[in-house]
């Protein structure tokens, strides 16, 4: 399997045609070796347009919508992000070609490890990785965007003590078998993207985890 014309048709015929028009996170898309981040086992389905296991009953978004979030988050160059849920890490490498600093935060240590490991071997220098609970999370700096990555009910009002003057949270709100996925600019202020079922996002003291 040719990797490269997979992850360009991904791209092209998933990703572009889902109205996903930003030539940066194209690129990014492009340019960060997908299979890298799957599992071995699935990495010839890593370009499909599907969500894929990872671990902890965890699954990856489709590129598609990982290409709309992206999106929606209008992201700059100089921009600091918080992500919540690290996971693969896939979505963390996007992040890291589009902005100055990521700090990913995921409930697992173990994919906290991988991902430290895995950044490294892509030669990803801008990024802070911690094992932390969302829930229970003290930030010591703000963020210009925050990306909560599980869907909750509402997003929680001590997150927009996080942001910058002009920081927005992208979230996904609701219940199966639609949810909305958001960008608010403030806990009363928000714009709607997009429609699609991502697992809760549940706190250390639960079974479940969020899904990426």
């Amino acid at each position: 399997m040719n990797f490269d014309t997979a992850r360009h048709n991904m791209v092209k015929q998933q990703v572009r045609s889902w109205d996903v028009i930003n030539k940066d996170i194209l690129n990014a898309m492009l340019n960060v070796q997908r299979e890298e981040f799957v599992q071995v086992p699935q990495r010839k389905l890593a370009f499909a347009d599907l969500t894929l296991p990872i671990s902890h009953g965890q699954n990856m978004m489709k590129p598609v919508v990982e290409g709309r979030m992206l999106q929606a988050l209008e992201l700059d160059a100089a921009h600091s992000v918080l992500e919540v849920g690290t996971g693969s890490a896939y979505v963390t490498a996007l992040l890291s070609q589009l902005v100055k600093h990521v700090h990913s935060i995921d409930i697992h240590p173990d994919f906290t490890t991988a991902a430290v490991k895995k950044l490294q071997e892509n030669d990803i220098d801008n990024v802070t990785c911690e094992t932390a609970d969302f829930f229970s999370f003290e930030p010591v700096q703000k963020y210009d965007r925050v990306v909560i990555t599980g869907s909750l009910d509402e997003v929680p009002a001590q997150v927009f003590n996080w942001l910058t003057a002009s920081g927005q949270v992208f979230a996904v709100i609701g219940d199966e078998p639609i949810m909305e996925a958001r960008v608010y600019s403030s806990a009363a202020s928000y714009s709607s993207h997009f429609d699609t079922v991502v697992a809760k996002l549940i706190n250390s003291n639960q079974q479940q985890t969020f899904k990426l």
